[in-house]
């Protein structure tokens, strides 16, 4: 059999979906993103795809309400955009609408290997990043932290920055939690989110009976309690 490799740059568009009945079938395995509508995520994902129109990007944060779902080259493994919310020009019985949705994704979706959360660097762990790394705690759901925009500050904010998240983190397993920072504008830290999610995804692709990629070392920073 041919060995195959995760090649996100094969993401395409497959469905949005406003509510979990909507979603795809619960089978494979998928990686959400998820982070505040100002922290970059948009541009995240399609710096990791390659692809600057594949998710939508837009000058009013908050806008994307649906969960976005986007095949891979590799049978039933998925990206998954979820909902941005916090931006104050979002009414409040929206953003609330949207939390519920969110929630019940988390809570039910058996093929949700692995969830990143954007943060901004320079504006870490506001309250809805908490509300996601507390539920992933909760839940022994792996994450990964991606620090965005890092292009912002020189390498010792960066090392500043990554130190008081890490010290913040409320306790949790160790390996459950890992962290890197990340520049959509210049394509830092793109191979390290790219090792991560194949590792999440690996078991799947096992499954279909596909060849586990070959892995260089992690380089994102794993964190432990």
């Amino acid at each position: 059999m041919t060995t195959q490799h995760i090649k996100f740059r094969s993401a395409q568009f497959s469905t949005s979906a406003s509510k979990v009945g909507e979603c795809p079938a619960d089978i494979g395995s998928e990686v959400a993103f998820a982070g505040r509508s100002n922290a970059g995520k948009s541009s995240a994902i399609n710096a990791l795809t390659r692809n600057p129109s594949l998710a939508r990007t837009s000058k009013t944060p908050g806008r994307t309400q649906l969960l976005n779902f986007f095949n891979l080259n590799i049978d039933q493994c998925r990206l998954v955009d979820l909902p941005g919310y916090g931006y104050a020009k979002v009414p409040v019985a929206m953003q609330l609408k949207w939390r519920k949705h969110l929630n019940h994704y988390l809570e039910v979706r058996e093929s949700l290997s692995g969830l990143v959360l954007v943060m901004d660097i320079r504006h870490p762990l506001k309250e809805f990043d908490r509300m996601i790394i507390d539920w992933c705690i909760a839940s022994e759901l792996p994450l990964h932290l991606l620090l965005t925009k890092a292009d912002k500050l020189k390498n010792n904010g960066i090392m500043k920055a990554k130190m008081e998240v890490t010290k913040c983190l409320p306790e949790h397993p160790e390996g459950l939690i890992s962290m890197q920072s990340f520049s959509a504008s210049k394509g830092d830290g793109i191979a390290d989110l790219e090792r991560q999610l194949v590792l999440w995804m690996k078991p799947a692709s096992n499954a279909e009976g596909i060849a586990e990629p070959t892995l260089k070392a992690l380089t994102s920073d794993p964190l432990s309690s």
